[in-house]
This record gives structure tokens, C-alpha cells and sequence, in this order.
């Protein structure tokens, strides 16, 4: 197995049992759905670090608040600004 697969969800969550409620995690399937985009783009956001994760059996599980509320960095260079003309 590469060092990448091994590697892949860097930052998980430790939670004692009592702390665990079902509804507050969910998959990345689910959190796709709920963000309109391909489980392959919660991939790579998870990759970036951008959600708190848990694992679970080999299941990896996200914070659903984290996704509802989740902002989109801005990313490469800034835009020029533009001057209008009249």
C-alpha cells in the first residue's frame, strides 16, 4: 500500500462513546449531497484538511455542521481590478 492511501485522512477526531451522537456525523456521500458537488471534491477537501473527520470501522465520517457551514476558501491569484470607462 503507498504512503499516500495510508495517509489520506490525516486528521481525525478522538470522542469518547458518550460524545458520539449518529445524526451530528455523516458520510461523504451524504456530505456531497448536501454541498451539490462529487464525493471526489469531499475528498480532496478532506485531503486539505478542511473538515474534522472521525473513523469508524474504515468508514471515514464528517462533522455535519462543518459541512452545512462550510465557506470556500479563494484560491490562485487575485483578480486584477478592473477600471471602467464611461
Amino acid at each position: 500500500m503507498s504512503n499516500d492511501k495510508r495517509n489520506r485522512v490525516i486528521k481525525t477526531t478522538t470522542l469518547s462513546k458518550e460524545k458520539l451522537v449518529a445524526d451530528k456525523w455523516i458520510s461523504q456521500a451524504e456530505a456531497a449531497r448536501i454541498r451539490g458537488v462529487s464525493p471526489q471534491a469531499i475528498g480532496r477537501l478532506l485531503n486539505k484538511g478542511r473538515f474534522r473527520t472521525l473513523q469508524i470501522g474504515g468508514r471515514v465520517l464528517l462533522d455535519r455542521r462543518e459541512v452545512e457551514n462550510y465557506k470556500p476558501k479563494r484560491t490562485g491569484r487575485p483578480r486584477k481590478r478592473t477600471h471602467s470607462t464611461r
